[in-house]
């Protein structure tokens, strides 16, 4: 993804939406997020205990989530922008085979510090939902 507004902070604004990204969920992205973060828990990498403790196959675990949601806004505002803060909240998990497609709007903007409203669905409804405050790079880097 490039950079959404071009290069530092012209442009952007109270109520600015970013591109969506779509991200496939396959099995390996879920996996491999897990063994990064050193999630072994059987329910993000072996899908036959995954169905025996109730769930339909493996499925995403949070790190990954996480790491996603700063992706998306660091890709949206450029590689300078700084990531401050990320909270988010999972709703519906993301199993293998799904597309999550990932949403953003500014809602605050002080100086170069600009708060992002973060949403991404998936076929069964909302996955996350968070905020992320991130420092924009300035104008000309």
């Amino acid at each position: 993804m490039s950079t959404a507004h071009g290069t530092g902070t012209t442009g952007v604004h109270i109520g600015m939406e970013l591109p969506p990204l779509t991200v496939p969920v396959t099995r390996t992205l879920i996996v491999a997020g897990a063994v990064a973060s050193r999630d072994y828990q059987d329910v993000h990498h072996d899908a036959e205990l995954a169905r025996s403790k109730g769930s339909p196959d493996i499925f995403m675990n949070i790190l990954t989530t996480n790491g996603l949601v700063g992706r998306y806004v660091t890709d949206c505002f450029g590689e300078h922008a700084v990531l401050r803060k990320v909270a988010i909240r999972l709703g519906a998990p993301n199993y293998p085979g799904d597309t999550m497609v990932l949403s953003g709007t500014v809602t605050s903007l002080d100086g170069v510090t600009a708060g992002v409203r973060v949403v991404g669905a998936n076929g069964i409804g909302t996955h996350v939902t968070g905020t992320v405050t991130v420092i924009l790079p300035e104008a000309g880097t």
